[in-house]
C-alpha cells in the first residue's frame, strides 16, 4: 500500500487521502488521468500547477476480474450496485459523513460513480470507475465493456500522457516506480508516458485508436491546447491514414442519422467541451493544421476565415459551434448529423434562410439601390416572420451562403446598425397613448403603432 502522504495533491487534505485508502478495502484503488499527468509536469518539468478541479479513481478488484466476460452492467455479483467502483464510493460516503456530499450518482452502464464533495479548499469533484477493457465490434459505434485489471484500464485511453496511474491502495505487492526520479511513488507508466509527457508530444495508444475512436483527435487538440503539444509523427500519420481509409460504415453524404455516434453525439459533445473548457483558437488550429476537420466537412478544413467567424460570435454573444458549423458544405445536415440542440439548429435554418432574402433581394432590386433604403424598409426586411435577432447577428459574424462567404460589405453597415440600434427603437406613442387619445383596440391600432415606428426610425442615418 502507498501512503496517503504520497499524494500531494495541493488543495487535497491528507486526512480524506486516508479515507480513500480506508474505502478501497482489499481493492486495488489508483488515481489515473489528467491529475497524475499534471502532477508529473509540475514535479518533473516545472509547468505550473493547474489545480485539482475534479479526480479519476479507477478500482480493481479480484471479484471483477474473475468475471471479464460479464458486461459491466451486471455487476460482478449480478447486481449492478456492487460494481467495484459502487462499493468503494458508497464505503466513502459513509467515512466523510452526508454533510461533506454534494452530489452522488451511480451509473451502471459503465460501473461509474459521480460524487462532489465539500471539502476546506472548495467542492471537488470524484469520478470513480470499475476497472475495464473495451472492444469495439464496429468502428466509430460505442464500445463493449467488459470488468477487467489496471492494466486493461490505462490500455484503453486515448494517448500515452493519460494513460498513467499512481496506485494509492494494492493487497498484492505490485512492481512500482520509487518516485526517486522526481516522478510520482506509486507510479505505473507502461505506455510511456513520461517519455512523451518529456517530448511534450501527444502519442495514440494503438494503430487502431481513431478507426476506433476518432473523436480522441478532438480530444488531443484540448491538449494540444491547454499544454502546448504537439501531435506525435506515428499519431499524425495514424490521422491521415485513418482519414484516407475512411472506416467507418457513414461516408458523407450518406442520411446524417446513420453516422456511428464517434461522428456524431460524441463527436459534438468533444466539440463543445473543446469550445467551452479550452482556448479554442489555439485547439482549432491544431486540428485544422493536422488536416482533421474532414471529420466534420470538407469545407471547414478548407476554411480560412473561421477565427474572425467565431470571435465575432463571442462579441454577439452567439454559440460557437453553429457559428464554426456556418462554413460547411451543408450545415443543416452537419448539425443534423451531430444532433445539435434545438435551438442552435433554428439558429442555422434561419441565418440560411436571412441568405435566401437577402440574395433574392439583391437580384431584384441590386445591392447598390438596397444600401440606400430607409431604416424601416431594412427593418422589414429583418424583421419579417420567421427570423430571429439571432440570424441576423450569424450573418454579421459569418456573411452569406452555406460556404461562409464574405457578406457584401455595402449590407454589413445597415444590418450592424439594425443589430446595434435600430431593433430597439420603438414609436413615440406606446398603445396605450394611442387608445387614450380615442383610438379603438383592433388591426387599425396595430397598422398605426408600425406606422409611428417608421416615422421614428426614419429619423435614423443609415
Amino acid at each position: 500500500m502507498i501512503s496517503p502522504s504520497a499524494l500531494e495533491l495541493p488543495g487535497l487534505p491528507p486526512a480524506f487521502k486516508a479515507q480513500l485508502v480506508r474505502a478501497a478495502a482489499a481493492d486495488r484503488l489508483a488515481l489515473v488521468g489528467g491529475a497524475v499527468r499534471d502532477l508529473l509536469l509540475h514535479r518533473v518539468h516545472q509547468d505550473p500547477w493547474l489545480g485539482v478541479p475534479d479526480l479519476d479513481l479507477v478500482v480493481e478488484s479480484a471479484a471483477a476480474l474473475a468475471l471479464v466476460t460479464v458486461p459491466v452492467q451486471a455487476g460482478p455479483d449480478g447486481d449492478t450496485g456492487l460494481a467495484p467502483a459502487h462499493r468503494l464510493a458508497r464505503r466513502l460516503r459513509e467515512l466523510v459523513g452526508p454533510e461533506k456530499l454534494l452530489t452522488y450518482q451511480e451509473h451502471g452502464a459503465y460501473g461509474t460513480v459521480e460524487l462532489e464533495l465539500d471539502l476546506p479548499d472548495g467542492p471537488l469533484l470524484l469520478d470513480v470507475a470499475s476497472a475495464r477493457r473495451e472492444i469495439y465490434p464496429e468502428a466509430g459505434e460505442n464500445p463493449l465493456v467488459r470488468f477487467g485489471g489496471l492494466d486493461d484500464d490505462l490500455a484503453r485511453r486515448d494517448f500515452s500522457i493519460n494513460a498513467m496511474a499512481v496506485v494509492l491502495s494494492s493487497p498484492v505487492e505490485t512492481p512500482l516506480g520509487s518516485g526517486q526520479d522526481g516522478s510520482l511513488p506509486g507510479l505505473l507508466d507502461p505506455h510511456g508516458g513520461q517519455l512523451d509527457l518529456a517530448r511534450r508530444q501527444l502519442r495514440l495508444l494503438h494503430d487502431a485508436s481513431l478507426r476506433d475512436d476518432p473523436t480522441r483527435i478532438i480530444r488531443g487538440a484540448r491538449y494540444a491546447a491547454r499544454l502546448g503539444f504537439e501531435l506525435a509523427p506515428e499519431s499524425l500519420e495514424q490521422l491521415q491514414q485513418t482519414l484516407a481509409l475512411w472506416p467507418w460504415r457513414w461516408h458523407p453524404g450518406d442520411g446524417p442519422q446513420r453516422a456511428p455516434s464517434a461522428l456524431g453525439t460524441r463527436l459534438r459533445m468533444e466539440l463543445e467541451l473543446l469550445l467551452e473548457r479550452e482556448a479554442w483558437p489555439l485547439a482549432l488550429a491544431a486540428l485544422q493544421r493536422w488536416g482533421a476537420l474532414p471529420l466534420l466537412d470538407e469545407e471547414l478544413q478548407r476554411d480560412r476565415r473561421w477565427l474572425r467567424r467565431l470571435r465575432w460570435a463571442e462579441r454577439l454573444e452567439l454559440p460557437l459551434l453553429p457559428a464554426l458549423l456556418a462554413a460547411a458544405a451543408e450545415p443543416l445536415l452537419l448539425a443534423e448529423r451531430l444532433q445539435l440542440p434545438h435551438r442552435q439548429h433554428r439558429l442555422l435554418a434561419q441565418w440560411l434562410e436571412l441568405n435566401r432574402r437577402l440574395v433574392a433581394a439583391a437580384a431584384e432590386h441590386g445591392v447598390a439601390a438596397m444600401v440606400s433604403w430607409s431604416p424601416s424598409r431594412w427593418c422589414a426586411l429583418l424583421e419579417a416572420p420567421g427570423l430571429d435577432a439571432e440570424a441576423v447577428a450569424l450573418a454579421l459574424a459569418a456573411g452569406l451562403g452555406a460556404a461562409g462567404r464574405p457578406l457584401w460589405r455595402p449590407l454589413w453597415r445597415p444590418l450592424w446598425r439594425w443589430w446595434r440600434r435600430w431593433r430597439q427603437l420603438r414609436a413615440e406613442l406606446s398603445a396605450s397613448d394611442l387608445l387614450a387619445a380615442g383610438m379603438v383596440a383592433g388591426p387599425a391600432l396595430g397598422e398605426r403603432l408600425r406606422q409611428l415606428r417608421a416615422e421614428r426610425l426614419d429619423q435614423e442615418r443609415i
